[in-house]
């Protein structure tokens, strides 16, 4: 479990340095096109891009990187850098580009973006949030114009038609969220005009490290209104007066349980109920459990916080208000009554994507981030993306000193205190990153007793980042935030206004000084939170200051006895630090194997949402349901329309396959006798009728497809008891999903069968509320904040540093 270095991780998922060195060559050849570049009028650019053969001819992409160069400058007043087009070319060949924060990304992948649509491409340039895309939409739109490229983007508050517009263009600047979202609610859709995603092409994923492994363990869901399971109050309020030995938590923090006190507690604190009989087990107790959940695992200011009468989630790895995130199984409603707030709306899940399906969706993926090397494992083994390493322009000379460890969090606090008054005496700015909400709070207070002001950014006022950000490199700033990964805005030395005089002073002083108040599970994060120093040569320097009572030693490591400070302080040494990089690679090997773990459950159930998704759009783009459902019902359609009966026998449902989702004419469910002259008013027009039997046949499908997924979130929840039964959870789970849906195709068309025959449908179409069919009129997107595939690989690589301690 040695340290992986740079070199081994290039090993293991990194491009070759011949590629980089023919991106190199290359890029050598495009200066001997620069004076033809130069001489171009503005207006030629597009003209001279339509002539060249990106894809096949290589002076053609020299000719490419030169004119696009003197694009960049005219239009931007950027002229991209050697190692920007390296970027790029790298881009354009699919690969991930680790490029260093202040290295120019967001430029290298607008080229990237032009490369690929003059090769007859379609692009989405995927960001982490709306905030980043909207940004750089707008910032390199010149540079798309001059070559006649439409670029765009969609957020969150962009409308259908602005949705419509946005991806009809080129280029296509949106989140991850959105655009997974515009592809879920197209799932809604009656008719192929109501579509909005487009078909998939090219992604281009920024910040590709948040978006494909942080955010591929996180669901995008989209809802539907229903029936609301009112918490029980009563439950709650047991729950809360609970003492400690009536609960454990595990030594993850993920799962808590009841002792045998704890049950006995609660089944008296009930009215002398039975908790594990059959009338409370699958209730009561499950009620139990989320409030628990709820109560004793779920923290304020470091889960979430509540604003504007709402519980808002956290982000953990962006410090900010996760959008339109909530948790799932009535945990979301637990919280609002543990904060005595009123409830919001539940309802059914109507569809569900990964982030890892949604982008395995685009047969060409790239992506561009500061930390790609360290993800370079993930993104080979879930994505078959390989990392190009694009050095940096200017050498980096910041100056990463050791870590300082401490043997408590009280004493680690102090030594932040008394370092941070230290330097700002010399007026040298200070970005101080932490963990989670509460943590940047405690710490501004400690600052402020010390006689220390501070500006604190964190997911209470992240509408403020930019501007707070922007000046966290002024003279004597002291900047304290949470997760600083996807703050786009940069640093800039003396603050935003340019002034040179600040500038050189605080150059003078060394840069920005950062500072982490403890390691994170990944040291991505780490170094993305140093790279925030020492941007394109600027001087700087970064120390992370940790404890061991910080999260990722006491989730990781097992200790027979504390080790004891040989130091009054409380500091640890060479020891202390090495605990700390020992916790840290036990908690990424956690990662890894939740992030596998997730794929293989999620792998499943994302084959079978293809195959609905195939057949639902084969049911909008074609006549298909009317072709099937005319077969199966035949007298039905002859008096509809006013025909003479047609003597074709229904097909046999046995023969509908439920791998390929092709559902068959008839079903095993026998149609009652029916009177072929039963009068149906004026004869429905084929059209009419077409759209009505595509309708009746979506509905059944739409309502098929939730309860399977209603049936899987069961399922997944009781899944780890088959573990104890030493069974293995995967292969079951496998297995009552694959016969469960099995089922899926048949049902479904023998329950729109039943409507064709039974919905009023006039010239006006089905009115299928006569059959008491009612599709949700309200939905919502989120994002299922808690992932509940942890596994016991993840346990065991937990557990078993204590073996050696």
């Amino acid at each position: 479990m040695g340290k992986l270095t740079n070199s081994m991780w290039r090993l293991l998922g990194s491009q070759s340095t011949r590629n980089q060195s023919k991106s190199v060559s290359l890029i050598k050849e495009a200066d001997a096109h620069t004076e033809w570049a130069e001489k171009l009028d503005d207006d030629a650019f597009a003209g001279e891009a339509e002539k060249l053969e990106i894809a096949s001819n290589k002076d053609d992409r020299a000719r490419f990187l030169a004119l696009v160069r003197e694009a960049a400058d005219r239009t931007l007043g950027l002229r991209p850098f050697d190692v920007q087009l390296q970027g790029a070319l790298r881009l354009l060949e699919g690969d991930v580009v680790e490029m260093a924060t202040g290295e120019g990304k967001t430029l290298a992948g607008a080229i990237a973006a032009v490369g690929h649509v003059l090769q007859g491409h379609r692009v989405h340039v995927i960001s982490v949030n709306d905030y980043l895309a909207t940004r750089d939409a707008e910032w390199m739109a010149p540079l798309f114009a001059a070559f006649g490229i439409v670029s765009k983007a969609v957020s969150e508050n962009s409308d259908r038609e602005q949705r419509k517009a946005a991806y009809a263009a080129d280029v296509t600047y949106g989140s991850v969220n959105e655009i997974g979202f515009d592809v879920l609610r197209d799932q809604l859709a009656l008719s192929t005009d109501d579509l909005v995603s487009p078909k998939p092409d090219v992604a281009i994923i920024d910040e590709a490290d948040s978006v494909l492994v942080d955010e591929a363990l996180v669901p995008l869901v989209l809802a539907g209104s229903t029936e609301a399971v009112v918490p029980d109050q009563k439950i709650h309020d047991v729950v809360g007066r609970m003492k400690n030995k009536h609960y454990e938590i595990d030594t993850d923090g993920r799962n808590v349980t009841l002792t045998e006190e704890g049950a006995a507690f609660v089944e008296e604190e009930l009215g002398g109920i039975n908790l594990y009989d059959e009338e409370h087990v699958g209730t009561t107790l499950v009620h139990v459990n989320v409030a628990m959940h709820a109560q004793y695992l779920l923290e304020r200011d470091i889960h979430y916080i509540v604003r504007d009468g709402g519980v808002h989630l956290i982000n953990a790895s962006r410090g900010r208000v996760a959008q339109l995130q909530r948790w799932p199984d009535g945990v979301q409603a637990a919280v609002e009554i543990k904060e005595g707030l009123s409830q919001t709306d539940s309802g059914e899940m109507i569809d569900t994507i990964t982030v890892q399906a949604l982008l395995g969706r685009y047969p060409t993926v790239c992506g561009m981030t500061g930390t790609a090397l360290a993800a370079g494992e993930q993104f080979r083994q879930f994505y078959d993306l390989l990392v190009s390493q694009i050095p940096p322009n200017t050498p980096n000379v910041r100056v990463d000193e050791p870590d300082r460890v401490y043997d408590t969090k009280a004493n680690k606090v102090e030594a932040i205190v008394a370092y941070v008054a230290e330097v700002h005496e010399t007026g040298q700015p200070i970005l101080i990153g932490t963990h989670d909400v509460a943590e940047s709070e405690e710490l501004a207070y400690f600052l402020d007793k010390a006689g220390v002001n501070s500006v604190v950014l964190n997911a209470k006022n992240d509408a403020e980042e930019a501007k707070i950000i922007a000046e966290a490199g002024a003279l004597d700033a002291v900047t304290v935030s949470t997760q600083m990964a996807g703050r786009g805005t940069d640093i800039r030395l003396g603050g935003s206004q340019d002034d040179e005089k600040a500038r050189e002073k605080v150059v003078e002083l060394g840069g920005l000084c950062v500072i982490g108040t403890g390691r994170h599970d990944t040291e991505r994060l780490d170094s993305q939170l140093r790279g925030r120093a020492g941007r394109q040569g600027d001087p700087g320097r970064s120390v992370f200051f940790s404890s061991l009572e910080d999260p990722v030693v006491t989730k990781n490591l097992a200790f027979k006895r504390d080790p004891v400070s040989p130091s009054e302080d409380g500091s640890m040494g060479a020891k202390g630090i090495d605990l700390i990089e020992q916790a840290q690679r036990v908690a990424e090997g956690v990662m890894l194997e939740l992030h596998a773990n997730t794929w293989r459950y999620n792998k499943l159930v994302n084959q079978q949402r293809d195959i609905v998704v195939a057949r639902r759009m084969e049911i909008l783009g074609t006549d298909t349901a009317l072709t099937e459902l005319k077969e199966a019902e035949p007298d039905r359609y002859a008096a509809l329309t006013g025909s003479p009966k047609d003597e074709t026998e229904p097909a046999d449902a046995s023969d509908r396959d439920a791998e390929t989702g092709a559902e068959p004419a008839s079903s095993e469910v026998d149609a009652p006798e029916q009177d072929s002259a039963v009068a149906v008013g004026e004869p429905v027009d084929e059209e009419v009728l077409a759209q009505a039997a595509r309708e009746i046949v979506l509905f059944h499908l739409d309502r098929a497809w939730a309860d399977h997924l209603a049936f899987v979130s069961d399922v997944r929840a009781s899944i780890h008891l088959r573990s104890l039964g030493k069974e293995s959870p995967l292969d079951e789970f496998h297995k009552l999903i694959l016969d469960e849906f099995s089922t899926l195709p048949n049902e479904a068309f023998a329950n729109a069968r039943s409507t064709f025959r039974e919905a009023t449908i006039t010239a006006d179409g089905v009115d299928l509320g006569t059959a008491d069919l009612h599709r949700s009129t309200t939905t919502w997107t989120y994002m299922v904040h808690d992932n509940l595939f942890a596994s016991g690989g993840a346990k065991t690589l937990q557990g078993i540093i204590g073996i050696f301690r």
